[in-house]
C-alpha cells in the first residue's frame, strides 16, 4: 500500500515538472551565423540570467528544458537581445533570416508573433502617410491644403495603435505577456508617469497583474513623480 501511495505521488511529480517543458527548434537562413552561441536569458533583480544556450549548426539550433512556471524571456545571439520568446510547454518554432525574426508554436508565443505582425503593419502605415507627405512637399502639389489631412491620417492610425496596444494588454492582464506589454509601453516614456493609456490599463487591471513586479515597482515610481509634479505645478500657481 505504501509503494502504491508513492509510485502515485512520484506520477503526480512528473506530470507537475512537465508542465512548462519547452522545446525550441530553430533554423537560419543567414549562413554567416554557423557556429554562433544562442542565449536565452530571463531578466530579474535588475539584470540578466542565462536559463539556457545552444550553437547555431548548419542553420540548425535546438534548446529543451523546464521552467518552474511560464517565463517571458529574451533570445540573445552573442551579447545582442534579438527578440522574445515565451518558454512554455510544446514545440516553439524560431525563424532567422535577413529580414524576418519570428517566433511561435505555443498559444502565447503565436500571441505575442501576432502583435509584433501588427505593429509593423502600423508602421507601415506611418511610412506610407510619411511618404506621400514627402512626395506632396517635394512636388509642391498644394502641401499646405494637404498638411492638415496628413496631420490628421497620421493621428488616426496612431490612436488606432494605442487603442490595439491598451486592447492587447487587456486580454493578457493575467499571464506572462500582459506585464511585459505593459513595460514596452512604457519604454517610450523619458520617465515613470502615469498617463491616459496607463490610466486605462491600471483602472480595469485584476490584482494578479497590479502586484506583478514589474507593474507594482513602474507604478511606484510613477505615483512618485505624479506627486513632484503636482507638487511643483500648485507651486507655480501660487
Amino acid at each position: 500500500m505504501i509503494k502504491l501511495i508513492t509510485l502515485s505521488f512520484l506520477f503526480i511529480y512528473c506530470l507537475s515538472s512537465c508542465n512548462h517543458a519547452y522545446d525550441i527548434q530553430g533554423i537560419s537562413s543567414i549562413r554567416s551565423l554557423d557556429g554562433y552561441k544562442v542565449y536565452i536569458n530571463i531578466y530579474e533583480d535588475g539584470k540578466w540570467k542565462k536559463v539556457d544556450s545552444t550553437e547555431i549548426v548548419h542553420g540548425k539550433f535546438s534548446m529543451k528544458g523546464e521552467v518552474d512556471s511560464v517565463m517571458f524571456a529574451t533570445l540573445f545571439m552573442g551579447g545582442e537581445a534579438i527578440m522574445p520568446v515565451i518558454l512554455e510547454k510544446g514545440k516553439i518554432n524560431v525563424r532567422i533570416t535577413d529580414n524576418i525574426l519570428d517566433v511561435k508554436g505555443t498559444h502565447l508565443n503565436n500571441a505575442l508573433h501576432q502583435f509584433f505582425k501588427n505593429r509593423i503593419s502600423f508602421e507601415k502605415r506611418f511610412e506610407e502617410i510619411h511618404e506621400r507627405e514627402y512626395k506632396s512637399i517635394v512636388t509642391g502639389d498644394n502641401y499646405e491644403s494637404l498638411q492638415k489631412t496628413f496631420k490628421d491620417e497620421n493621428e488616426a492610425v496612431l490612436n488606432e495603435m494605442n487603442d490595439y496596444m491598451i486592447g492587447f494588454i487587456k486580454e493578457n492582464y493575467e499571464n506572462v505577456i500582459g506585464p511585459n506589454m505593459f513595460m514596452f509601453l512604457c519604454s517610450s516614456l523619458p520617465y515613470p508617469v502615469i498617463n491616459q493609456q496607463i490610466e486605462e490599463i491600471i483602472k480595469d487591471a485584476p490584482s494578479c497583474f497590479v502586484e506583478n513586479q514589474l507593474v507594482k515597482e513602474f507604478m511606484l515610481k510613477a505615483n512618485q513623480n505624479m506627486k513632484l509634479i503636482y507638487e511643483h505645478q500648485s507651486l507655480i500657481q501660487n
